[in-house]
């Protein structure tokens, strides 16, 4: 069965705050006032988004927080897994909040950004098959799919 949950809809933003910062926290980190207006902006975002547009959004909401504190949060959010790295097709990467905790894959809008996470793809079996064929234990895999969304195909489409 497969399940999306779109990340921009579930949850409230407040909800995702109190999520990133009880993972700090479970996690030993400190909560700075930086690393509190870094996850606030992140949780402002709708979809994937680079490290460039939460620098961007500090500057613009005068928010003192250095680049070098949005990376290193970045990284440790990322590490924590309530932030993911998308490896986009051009060779960029973004970032997307994770709502969900299971591990899930991710559904990006080539043109807005949007994302949905994808709990389950059916790859279960996918991989027992490979994993026979080959002789490799899999410890992991990541899946990232990427498209118009349907907002985004109306608006590309030509009015009849």
């Amino acid at each position: 069965m497969l399940s999306a949950v779109n990340t921009s809809t579930s949850g409230h933003p407040g909800s995702a705050v109190d999520d990133m910062v009880q993972s700090l926290d479970a996690a030993g980190y400190r909560m700075t006032d930086s690393r509190r207006a870094v996850i606030d902006l992140i949780c402002t975002r709708d979809g994937a988004f680079e490290t460039a547009d939460l620098v961007a959004d500090a500057r613009r909401r005068k928010i003192e927080a250095a680049r070098a504190t949005i990376f290193r949060t970045l990284e440790i959010l990322t590490g924590l897994g309530v932030v993911e790295r998308l490896d986009l097709p051009n060779g960029d990467h973004s970032y997307v909040r994770c709502d969900s905790r299971a591990h899930h894959h991710h559904l990006v809008c080539t043109r807005c950004q949007r994302s949905i996470d994808l709990e389950d793809l059916g790859m279960t079996p996918i991989l027992a098959k490979v994993a026979r064929r080959t002789g490799y234990k899999i410890d992991r895999h990541r899946v990232e799919l990427f498209g118009l969304c349907p907002t985004c195909q109306k608006r590309a489409s030509p009015a009849p």
